[in-house]
C-alpha cells in the first residue's frame, strides 16, 4: 500500500480544524442552536464531511494523491500509521458516542435545571466514547498491522521512553479535568442561582412520608406536591427524625433533608405531567415506600387547586374512602400498614376495624372510630402488642386536616 505522506496528513489536520470551525459557525449562525443541543457528534460529522471535501478540492493543486492508492508490499511509516489511526479514533467516536446518546439513560427533563445537567452529562458520554475508540483503536490496530509476519524471527525494535508523548499524555488529561472542573461549578452556580417571583414550599420529611406547605399560600398538602408550570420554585427542605434525600428524577436535582437544618433546592418545572418524589437516602424499613405524588400543572390549574375549587375538567366525585385510599398512598401509610392481612412494621388495616386489639400494657381495645382518630394523632398512646413506639410519625395531628383524618378512617373502615 502506498503510504500517505507528510503534506497529505498534515493537509487532512488542517482541514478537519476547518471543518470544526465551518461545523461550529453553522450551528451557531444558521441553526441558531446551542453545543448542548446541537451535541459534539454532530459537531465531528459535520467536520469530518468538511474535511474530506477539503481534501477533494486540493488533492490536484497540492498534489497530494490522497485517491491514488496502488497496492505493493512497501510498509508505512509512522506518518502513515497515526493517519489511519486517526481517521479510525473519529470514526469510532463518532458511532459510540451517538450509540451511547441514542440509549436514552435519563428520564424525561420536566424542570429548566435538567437542561444544563443533561448537557454536562451528555458531553461525560462523548468524552467516554472518545477514551474508549483512543484506547481500543490503537490495540486492535496494533494487533493487525504490527502482527509477527510469517517467516519473522527476529525481536522487535527495542526502544525507550518518549519525553514528549509522557508531557502529552500527562498534560492532556489534566486539563481534561481541570476544564470539566470548571464546567460542573459554572453549571451548578447556574442551576442554584436564585431566582424572581419564587414560589416557596417547605418540605418536610418524616418516616416515611413527605408534607408540602405552601406558606405565602397558606395552604398544606401532605402526601401530595402540586406545582405551577414556568415559575421558580424556593424548596426549603428538613426532617423531623432522621437523614432523607428529596429527589425528583424528572427534575434532575437532589437534596438532603437533615433534621433540625433546612436545605433549599431551586427548580423551574417547564413539563407538565405526573411525578414522583422518592427518597433517595436509607431512612429505615419503609425506605423503599416513602414516595409523593408530583404533579406540574397549568398556572389557572394551579390557583384553582389552592384556592379548594377544581379546575375545568379536573373534577372528582371521590367518596371519603376513596379519598382516603388516596391520601394512605400520598402520605406513606402503606410503607408500615398493608391491607392484605401482611404484618409489615404496623398491624395490617384488614378488617381491623371493630375488632378486639390486646396493647403492649396489658389491656384490650376496641378498634372503633375513636382509637383510629388518637392512634394517627397520637400513635405512642396506645400502642398493639407486639409492635415497637416510636415508630410511626408523630407529626399527622398538625400535617392532616380533620377531613383527610375522617377519610383514612373512612378508608381502614372499607377494608373488611
Amino acid at each position: 500500500m502506498r503510504r500517505p505522506s507528510g503534506q497529505l496528513v498534515k493537509a487532512f489536520l488542517v482541514s478537519l480544524v476547518i471543518g470544526y470551525i465551518i461545523s461550529w459557525a453553522i450551528m451557531e449562525y444558521v441553526l441558531k442552536t446551542e453545543l448542548r443541543l446541537y451535541g459534539v457528534g454532530n459537531l465531528s460529522i459535520v467536520a469530518i464531511l468538511v474535511a474530506f471535501l477539503v481534501i477533494v478540492v486540493l488533492d490536484t493543486p497540492l498534489n497530494l494523491k490522497a485517491f491514488d492508492w496502488p497496492t505493493d508490499d512497501t510498509a508505512m511509516d509512522s506518518w502513515g500509521h497515526f493517519f489511519i489511526v486517526g481517521v479510525l479514533i473519529i470514526l469510532v467516536t463518532v458511532v459510540m458516542a451517538g450509540f451511547l446518546n441514542s440509549v436514552n439513560l435519563l428520564p424525561v427533563e420536566a424542570s429548566t435545571q435538567a437542561i444544563p445537567i443533561d448537557w454536562l452529562f451528555n458531553l461525560h458520554l462523548e468524552l467516554i466514547a472518545f477514551l474508549f475508540a483512543l484506547v481500543v483503536v490503537f490495540v486492535v490496530y496494533s494487533l493487525v498491522a504490527f502482527r509477527r509476519r510469517p517467516g519473522d524471527t527476529e525481536d522487535g525494535a527495542y526502544f525507550h521512553g518518549n519525553a514528549a508523548l509522557e508531557i502529552v499524555w500527562t498534560i492532556v488529561p489534566l486539563a481534561l479535568v481541570l476544564y470539566f472542573g470548571y464546567l460542573g461549578a459554572a453549571n451548578l452556580a447556574e442551576v442554584t442561582a436564585p431566582q424572581p417571583d419564587e414560589l416557596i414550599v417547605k418540605v418536610t420529611a418524616a418516616q416515611f412520608s413527605w408534607s408540602f406547605e405552601y406558606p405565602d399560600l397558606n395552604k398544606t398538602s401532605p402526601g401530595e406536591l402540586v406545582l405551577p408550570q414556568g415559575r421558580p420554585v424556593l424548596f426549603q427542605i428538613t426532617s423531623l427524625d432522621v437523614i432523607h434525600s428529596f429527589w425528583v428524577p424528572e427534575f434532575r436535582m437532589k437534596q438532603d433533608a437533615v433534621p433540625g437544618i433546612i436545605r433549599e433546592l431551586r427548580i423551574t418545572p417547564s413539563l407538565v405531567g405526573e411525578y414522583k418524589v422518592r427518597c433517595a437516602e436509607l431512612c429505615g424499613t419503609g425506605h423503599a415506600n416513602m414516595r409523593a405524588a408530583v404533579r406540574v400543572v397549568e398556572p389557572a390549574e394551579f390557583d384553582a387547586w389552592i384556592s379548594g375549587k377544581a379546575a375545568p375538567g379536573t373534577e372528582t366525585n371521590l367518596s371519603p374512602a376513596e379519598q382516603g385510599a388516596q391520601l394512605a398512598t400520598n402520605v406513606g401509610c402503606a410503607a408500615c400498614h398493608s391491607i392484605d392481612g401482611t404484618v409489615i412494621v404496623g398491624p395490617s388495616w384488614l378488617g381491623i376495624f371493630g375488632s378486639e386489639e390486646s396493647l403492649t400494657d396489658g389491656t384490650t381495645v376496641t378498634v372503633d372510630e375513636a382509637y383510629l382518630h388518637d392512634s394517627i394523632v397520637n400513635p405512642n398512646d396506645q400502642i398493639v402488642a407486639g409492635f415497637a413506639p416510636n415508630i410511626m410519625p408523630q407529626v399527622f395531628g398538625q400535617t392532616l386536616s380533620d377531613e383527610q383524618i375522617n377519610d383514612l378512617i373512612e378508608y381502614i373502615k372499607s377494608l373488611k
